[in-house]
């Protein structure tokens, strides 16, 4: 279970699970707080995790006069591996990514449904359904999610785990005015109402060299989202008109009032020999950016490169180069 460390005019108080941090948080939201995950502290009062209600969000209610997403609570378990247990009271329901279950209990039955499993896409007939899918098939996702819904008594658990070393992020869209566009494979899973859509980019620029930041996801809604990003996680609140520079893989989400550019990394040799591509991500404010550390893309561009392939390989530096993998057993011929 994650494990939170608050810190108060240089007194640090930890470690706590997530019940105890969010209850010493409301009691004094004027300190800094840092879990395994973080590359560094930040405000207590910037961090989602940490705000009034974040284990059983009570979202607001819609027009109409009730939430249109399922209110649960969860726990995040682990470290570099993680996963999410979501704790469903009855009739309440997750809604996940195909193959992301790692257990759940059996009263909690799964069905598969076509498009993203909101409420919109479920009731605007055949058409609606269509639309939602082929969104999830442009980001590269499947055509069909799993409901994840508790049909007995008292409470149920799911659990989702990452599918990469990396770190899971709690984000009620309420904290967020309803919106969040992430990079279109970092969600894995959300209470049942939250819509998934898509995000294109505006500019053609941003569109053609914005790497990753091309097409995203657009989750909307007003109910509880679980975000993957690889590595560590890095936020930062941008005040209007402040910019800042990022490599697109390192881009996982932003708010609907950032705006998103791409701009040349310098001149030619910075762009040929730099190794940082020829364009970076520009996010301007006012909003929240969420970076992380791994892209999944540059860890596997590092394994296939220290993978066998004939012809030789580097071997990390083997003077033997493949000759060293035969001595070693590595290899078979």
């Amino acid at each position: 279970m994650s494990q939170w460390y608050l810190s108060y005019n240089g007194q640090q108080i930890g470690p706590l699970d997530q019940a105890a941090a969010v209850q010493q948080a409301q009691q004094n939201p004027n300190g800094f707080a840092w879990r395994q995950g973080f590359a560094e502290w930040l405000p207590i009062n910037r961090i989602a995790e940490l705000s009034p209600g974040s284990l059983s969000v009570p979202a607001p209610p819609a027009a109409g006069g009730r939430s249109l997403a399922d209110v649960i609570d969860y726990k995040i378990v682990g470290h570099e591996m993680q996963f999410v247990e979501i704790e469903l009271d009855p009739g309440e329901s997750a809604v996940a990514e195909a193959g992301s279950m790692m257990y759940k209990d059996t009263s909690i039955r799964m069905e598969t449904v076509f498009g993203d499993a909101s409420a919109q896409s479920q009731s605007s007939g055949l058409m609606g359904k269509l639309m939602s899918a082929g969104k999830r098939l442009i980001t590269g996702e499947s055509l069909f999610t799993t409901v994840f819904t508790h049909g007995g008594n008292g409470k149920a658990r799911v659990a989702f785990a990452a599918p990469y070393p990396g770190t899971i992020l709690a984000l009620p869209l309420s904290n967020y005015h309803g919106q969040i566009i992430c990079q279109k494979d970092s969600f894995l899973c959300a209470a049942r109402g939250v819509s998934i859509g898509l995000f294109f980019q505006k500019k053609v620029m941003t569109a053609l060299f914005g790497g990753e930041g091309f097409i995203m996801q657009k989750l909307e809604g007003d109910g509880l989202v679980f975000v993957h990003a690889g590595g560590c996680v890095v936020e930062r609140e941008l005040a209007a008109g402040e910019r800042i520079e990022v490599d697109t893989g390192c881009v996982v989400a932003l708010t609907s009032s950032v705006q998103f550019d791409v701009v040349p990394v310098g001149g030619v040799k910075s762009m040929l020999f730099g190794g940082e591509g020829v364009f970076l991500a520009q996010m301007t404010g006012p909003g929240h950016v969420w970076m992380q550390s791994l892209p999944f893309s540059r860890m596997a561009g590092r394994m296939f490169a220290a993978a066998y392939q004939r012809g030789g390989s580097k071997e990390e530096g083997s003077v033997l180069g493949g000759l060293g993998g035969l001595l070693s057993g590595d290899r078979d011929f």
